[in-house]
């Protein structure tokens, strides 16, 4: 897929206007070899983890909880971090998480080109939830 590039501001907004479908990003822009992601999420997503990558979220409205497995040091167990709007996150590569909407929320999406939003390793994946790379905005 050819990067984004686009001559004008984006309109967050108006790009989330745009579809209506949940748990399936859509590009706006890319960075170097990153994608900016929008998505609209509601309900849950599914255990997954990004083997090689981090994954960055920001709330842009509404409220986002990911639940993390996490196996190194002292912060062994499983926790879950809650995001009001406004609020970023980075999961760190390796960490296997679930992302969860407990309302309609819209967040933004920090990854490299290519990243499958349901990671290197994950459970069975549920038909509410896309298992893509991102879609090109309309």
């Amino acid at each position: 897929m050819e990067p984004v590039a686009p001559i004008a501001p984006i309109d967050l907004a108006a790009a989330l206007a745009s579809f209506t479908d949940r748990w399936s990003p859509r590009i706006v822009t890319t960075v170097n070899d990153y994608d900016v992601r929008v998505a609209k999420v509601e309900g849950e997503h599914l255990w997954h983890t990004h083997d090689h990558t981090d994954e960055f979220f920001l709330v842009l409205e509404g409220e986002l909880h990911i639940a993390l497995r996490e196996s190194a040091g002292s912060g062994s167990g499983e926790r879950t971090v809650v995001l009001p709007k406004g609020s970023a996150f980075t999961v760190p590569r390796g960490t296997e998480h679930k992302p969860y909407a407990p309302v309609p929320t819209e967040i933004l999406l920090l990854e490299p080109t290519g990243t499958l939003t349901v990671g290197d390793q994950h459970e069975e994946i549920p038909a509410h939830v896309d298992a893509t790379t991102g879609h090109t905005l309309n």
